[in-house]
């Protein structure tokens, strides 16, 4: 399961996808439930909730959202078919943590790419109105076999897109899984790398600069 990401620098996303938004600050451990910026079709920039709430399910409970969907199943399930087809997403991110397990401890890892450059998740969005009415917006994030690298930790990782599989994924006039489904590769270990980080990431409320440092 991909549980942790970060987005620390801002101006890479306001450059890169060319949108504005007031009141950004530099995430260090992103965790479900949080909002976050999420691009959809036309590079528009919207503020979604990580845990995805299906159109087809009454209640808006917590454990009724779902946090990651698998590549290899996402044309079979209820859950996602139709979000395949009609709301697909970019989560802008520039690093996202898998902890390794040795006996009782579990060690926290930062993923990067080499040039520390920011990068986009793949993802499905949905959105429906609250019993109040209000509209929400929610996305999980795609997830598919670890590359060579990360597997020495966990053995699945978030789908991070090349930039041209970016422009196919947000093409809302392309729906056939044939086309869609195999952008949902690994992305090359040769390009990443991975660093120790602070225990501290273990909790959601600790979103600074600090986990980053290895204990």
């Amino acid at each position: 399961m991909s549980g942790r990401f970060t987005l620390i620098n801002w101006e890479d996303l306001i450059l890169r996808f060319g949108v504005q938004i007031a009141g950004l600050k530099p995430r260090y451990n992103i965790a479900p439930t949080q909002s976050v910026p999420v691009i959809v079709a036309g590079d528009k920039l919207k503020i979604m909730d990580w845990g995805l709430i299906p159109f087809w399910v009454k209640e808006e409970t917590t454990g009724n959202r779902l946090i990651n969907a698998r590549a290899e199943t996402l044309a079979e399930k209820k859950s996602y078919r139709h979000n395949l087809k009609h709301r697909r997403c970019l989560i802008p991110a520039d690093g996202f943590y898998e902890w390794e397990k040795k006996g009782r401890e579990k060690i926290p890892y930062r993923f990067t790419l080499k040039d520390d450059k920011l990068f986009a998740f793949a993802g499905l969005w949905e959105s429906r109105q609250s019993r109040t009415g209000e509209e929400i917006e929610t996305f999980c994030i795609i997830t598919t076999a670890a590359n060579e690298l990360v597997e020495k930790i966990h053995g699945r990782m978030p789908v991070i897109l090349s930039r041209e599989a970016e422009k196919i994924w947000l093409d809302h006039e392309i729906d056939k899984p044939e086309i869609l489904l195999p952008l949902l590769k690994p992305y090359p270990a040769e390009k990443m790398t991975a660093t120790r980080v602070s225990r501290q990431v273990n909790s959601p409320a600790n979103d600074h600069p600090g986990v980053l440092q290895p204990d």
